[in-house]
């Protein structure tokens, strides 16, 4: 059988700063269960949540699983709709938001940072 299999309903929450109006949740890693080099998380961004611009020392990839959000990078925007996806270089800055009217559900993979 896999090694661990949680589920969505049971995912630990986990509240990081500068989000607002913003719902996450890791499946992998950290206090959610074992992991090497990386976690997984969903965050669920209620219409008008978002997070302030930063940057973040590890390269970090998000996908769309419900709704659509904005990511920005203090100079260009994208939107990402259903399954749409993008990865953010080290260092690169970042702001999510919903500008929709529902709620969007975005799973996060990150690598944990380099010791």
């Amino acid at each position: 059988p896999p090694d661990h299999v949680p589920r969505l309903s049971q995912a630990p929450a986990y509240h990081p700063p500068r989000h607002d109006n913003m719902a996450c949740v890791r499946l992998q890693g950290h206090e959610a269960g074992p992991s090497e080099s990386m976690w997984l998380g969903v965050s669920h961004v209620l219409p008008g949540g978002q997070t302030d611009l930063a940057a973040s020392p590890v390269e970090k990839m998000y996908v769309v699983l419900e709704g659509s959000v904005s990511i920005g990078n203090g100079t260009e925007e994208v939107e990402l709709h259903l399954h749409d996806s993008v990865r953010l270089a080290p260092g690169e800055s970042r702001q999510v938001i919903n500008r929709g009217a529902r709620t969007a559900m975005v799973l996060l993979v990150m690598p944990y940072p380099k010791a």
